[in-house]
């Protein structure tokens, strides 16, 4: 059954939101703040976010920069903020949709219809554990022999793009396109020094890893 998370500061939209998505046959489950809305999405396998964007605690926005730091669950904004700006702003911080309020629950049912379309069973889960160390996608760290591994920002963003292709090949110019940005698709010295350096902090032999592979001439792969 797809979970639904409303974030919802206005407790009578989302006791409607709720009845009428369990009536659809949705789980759903609320949060009235932004600090509950991150936590929840962190620890349950939630599928779709139902967001408003004015929250007492967090802005909506930021809510949703959190949550793609770890996770492409779909997002779905609820918010009376009506201007160009503010859609954009929301959509370009990774919301999938906007729907302005007052809206149609017949509209949301919708929406969701459509999102759900892209949603896998069981969600993203914020974690991977492999046999030597914990990968924490949401609080983006590293928990090796009940310690946390220090990682340089660029050593991260390598090790989150290949933790969230695991077992996939990634190619060399996606690495350092998505990391480094366009100019730098041919250093590929650049991943050689790198992923060196992820394996002496995280593979128990650097000299045989069991995570981080490489395939010669292609790109790097990451098995739990």
């Amino acid at each position: 059954m797809t979970l639904v998370l409303i974030v919802e500061d206005e407790a009578r939209i989302a006791r409607a939101m709720q009845v009428t998505l369990q009536a659809h046959g949705y789980q759903a489950m609320t949060v009235g703040n932004g600090a509950d809305a991150l936590n929840a999405a962190a620890k349950h396998p939630v599928n779709i976010v139902v967001l408003d964007l004015g929250l007492p605690d967090i802005d909506g926005v930021e809510i949703i920069r959190r949550i793609r730091g770890w996770s492409s669950m779909p997002i779905i904004v609820l918010s009376a903020r009506h201007a160009s700006e503010d859609k954009v702003e929301a959509l370009d911080a990774g919301a999938d949709d906007y729907v302005t309020k007052p809206f149609g629950l017949d509209e949301l049912l919708a929406r969701l219809r459509v999102a759900s379309r892209r949603v896998g069973a069981g969600g993203e889960e914020p974690t991977l554990a492999t046999a030597d160390f914990i990968v924490d996608l949401a609080g983006k760290k590293i928990v090796k022999d009940g310690a946390e591994v220090r990682l340089t920002p660029t050593e991260w963003n390598i090790l989150e793009l290949l933790v969230r292709n695991k077992g996939k090949l990634v190619s060399q110019q996606q690495l350092l396109t998505q990391v480094w940005g366009q100019a730098y698709a041919k250093e590929t010295q650049y991943l050689r020094v790198y992923i060196a350096q992820l394996r002496r902090k995280l593979e128990r032999d650097p000299a045989e890893p069991r995570h981080l592979h490489t395939e010669a001439g292609m790109g790097y792969r990451f098995d739990p």
